[in-house]
């Protein structure tokens, strides 16, 4: 139990499995996306999900954007957070929190932090992106190379956010990252698998919806045992993610939001 909700956590907010779901890739390159003119999100945005295992709920998670100043420079500064509630809170507590600092005009990341607790386990580290030497340096390992426009898990979300997720996808579409996630280069894969409308407590909404591409027998055993939904307004947030393991099935639900960029479109039921 508290294994699988450490991974819902994580992907909730960063599609953290996904990029642990395929092999190192020190050798791949994937190519970065060409900007668009679209904003999806702004400081002050927050979103609150609840994570439900049947009727249960079993933690919180929020991804929160503020306008700050990083270095001199006027930067989004992007966090995911998760923790447990209630009896899970009491099995095996968990208090994790993503960091991106992001700059506004490349859309690229400047620095990443990771803080990790989960039960007795601790784990913190910071990271430098410098884009002069194509280099990054890890607090914890120091300085590696890394492709140019590699982007953090969070990041990457944010990035598809404004550029990717729109009706330019054609279905089965694979979209591709390059991240720099645990020290380790990863490539971040999400397969898009059409438009869906779902009943939320905000109305029908209709959504585009993505599914991992992983190796099948790891993660998941086939690609349709993960789901997740993402507005098809120009706030393209996440509103949904849906997961069938082999104990049940879990399910992180938007349950609030503000401060979004654009007006959020529903259709009352």
């Amino acid at each position: 139990m508290k294994h699988l909700i450490a991974i819902l956590f994580a992907l909730l907010f960063s599609f953290t499995l996904l990029a642990k779901a395929q092999e190192k890739a020190d050798t791949i390159y994937i190519p970065s996306y060409p900007l668009t003119k679209h904003q999806a999100y702004k400081g002050g945005e927050q979103l609150v999900f609840t994570l439900n295992y049947g009727f249960v709920t079993g933690g919180k998670a929020y991804l929160t954007v503020s306008d700050t100043v990083l270095n001199g420079e006027r930067v989004h500064h992007v966090i995911g957070k998760g923790q447990t509630v209630g009896m899970a809170d009491v099995i095996y507590k968990i208090r994790d929190q993503y960091e991106s600092y992001i700059n506004p005009k490349t859309q690229l990341p400047v620095k990443a932090v990771r803080s990790i607790r989960e039960g007795r386990y601790r784990y913190y580290n910071e990271v430098t992106y410098n884009r002069d030497s194509s280099t990054v340096l890890s607090q914890k390992s120091g300085i590696h190379t890394v492709q140019d426009s590699i982007l953090d898990i969070l990041s990457a979300f944010y990035f598809a956010r404004n550029h990717k997720f729109d009706d330019n996808l054609k279905e089965n579409e694979i979209i591709e990252f390059m991240t720099y996630f645990s020290d380790e280069n990863f490539p971040l894969r999400i397969r898009y698998r059409g438009t869906e409308v779902i009943k939320t407590k905000f109305g029908k909404v209709e959504c585009y919806k993505f599914s991992p591409v992983t190796e099948v027998g790891r993660a998941f055993k086939t690609e349709d045992d993960m789901h997740v939904w993402i507005t098809k307004d120009r706030n393209r947030m996440p509103i949904k993610v849906k997961f069938n393991l082999a104990v049940g099935s879990f399910t992180c639900i938007l349950d609030e939001f503000r401060g979004l960029m654009h007006p959020f479109d529903s259709i009352r039921f």
